[in-house]
């Protein structure tokens, strides 16, 4: 997992396993992402990572998908 939050913004909550690249430092740390497995992005709604995932999609990551409702609706879902 992709989280593409700001640094300040991971006390809200983390996906244990989850790597922290923020959103604008994700096209320069590309050599980062795995290219040969699926890449969940994710961020605090699903917007942010919904925009990276597009990104990501056009530079031929194509296993890049977005984690719709993001870290809010996982941590809902936990309960």
């Amino acid at each position: 997992m992709l989280d593409v939050r700001e640094p300040e913004e991971m006390a809200d909550g983390v996906i244990p396993g989850s790597v922290n690249i923020p959103m604008d430092y994700v096209k320069e740390r590309l050599s980062e992402l795995p290219t040969d497995r699926d890449i969940v992005v994710i961020c605090h709604l699903g917007q942010r990572s919904a925009y990276i995932t597009t990104q990501l999609n056009a530079l031929g990551y194509d296993r890049a998908v977005n984690l719709v409702g993001g870290v809010d609706a996982w941590l809902r879902q936990r309960g």
